[in-house]
Parts: structure tokens; sequence; C-alpha cells
């Protein structure tokens, strides 16, 4: 058993795209177990807590979350409200976090920021996406480059999708001017949305991060 000699570290596993373990004060949250990540699920095990960013299939996958909850009948489950709509249908108990709201996870604080989905298309209407800031450290925008107004430490960003540009990634970045930034979204590709970022932020004094599948870090 590894014996975490300081106690606010923050460990995040990587399980691929936009699913995370992120291990603190304790705690292990998951976020977003998507399709991109479904051989995974059946592994994961002594979840606390399961984050929704929204509905979309990469970061929503109903069959997997069964399989989750079949392991981890102990987890507890937050939500947008879109994905809250999907869990009512299933009958799978939750709680339902909007913009501004908070949580306390034990020892860890959690803020729901943000209301909408980036745009992908002016035909494709917004949908909902929450982004989270775990205890105060830690922002997860889900899929939006919305400013959480507070100073963050780590950020997970999304640099591959179908509704951005890498450039808009990396000024992203530069705006909230984080310590230390890894890759999320980018469960279909790779290469320069790994490289790109880590030559235009270093100089800035932001260091860029490279987590693939399976990799893990403790920050």
């Amino acid at each position: 058993m590894v014996i975490y000699q300081k106690y606010n570290a923050m460990k995040i596993t990587k399980l691929g795209h936009c699913c995370l373990l992120i291990y603190t004060k304790g705690k292990r949250i998951l976020t977003d177990p998507g399709s991109y990540t479904v051989e995974t699920h059946s592994k994961i095990e002594n979840i606390d807590y399961i984050l929704f960013t929204h509905e979309h299939q990469d970061h929503y996958h109903i069959e997997s979350l069964r399989v989750i909850l079949e392991k981890n009948p102990q987890a507890v489950i937050y939500s947008n409200n879109s994905v809250s709509e999907l869990l009512d249908k299933e009958g799978i108990k939750h709680t339902q976090i909007n913009h501004s709201g908070t949580l306390l996870l034990g020892e860890i604080s959690v803020t729901g920021i943000g209301e909408k989905h980036a745009q992908m298309h002016s035909t494709i209407p917004l949908s909902t996406n929450l982004g989270y800031f775990i205890d105060e450290r830690l922002w997860y925008p889900g899929d939006a480059f919305t400013n959480p107004e507070r100073p963050v430490e780590i950020l997970a960003l999304p640099v591959s999708g179908p509704w951005m540009k890498l450039s808009e990634a990396i000024d992203y970045a530069l705006l909230l001017k984080p310590k230390k930034v890894f890759p999320v979204h980018d469960g279909t590709r790779f290469g320069s949305a790994h490289v790109l970022p880590a030559k235009v932020l270093g100089p800035e004094g932001i260091e860029f991060i490279v987590m693939v599948e399976g990799d893990v870090r403790e920050f």
C-alpha cells in the first residue's frame, strides 16, 4: 500500500480522454466516464464520488456507469442538469449541481462553474456544460473555455474536439495562467495537441505536462 506523506497532494490518473481519477484528502473522485474509456471502467474500484459535466457520450456513458456502480455502490454522483434528466430516467440516484453551486466532499470543496457547452456550429443548439473547480486547485472545465474568475493552480485543458481549435486552447491557458496544465479531451488526436501547447506555454512559465491514457501524476 502506498502511503502519501503530503496530505494535500493531489494524485491524478488519466484513464483517457476526460475520464480522470483524482485522489486527494483521502477521497477518490471520478470525472466523466464516457465511451472512449469503456475498457477501463470495470477495473475502477473504491470510488467515493462521480462528477459529470454534460451528456455527450464521450463524457456520459450509461452502460459504463452501471458497471462502475456495480463495483462501487457507495459512489455518490453529481451532475449538471442535462445528465440529471438522463439519470432520472434510468432511476439512478444522484444530486444535481448548477452554476455557482458548491459541494463539500469530505474535506474537498467543489464548485460548479459554467452553463453552456462551447459552440460546435451555428446550426447546432448549445447544450449545457458544467465545469468543476476542485479543492481550490484543479479546474476541469468540461467542453467549454469558461473563465472560472479565480486563480487556477492546475488546469485540465481540452486540446482537441469539433468545438475548438488548438490555438483557442493555448490562449485559454495563457488567459488563466495556471501553474500546471495537462491535456484532456484528446481521445481522437495527439500530435500537435500535445507538442504545441508545451512550446508556447513553457516560455510563459506555465508547465505543460503531457498525460496519456494510464499516466499517473502527483501535483
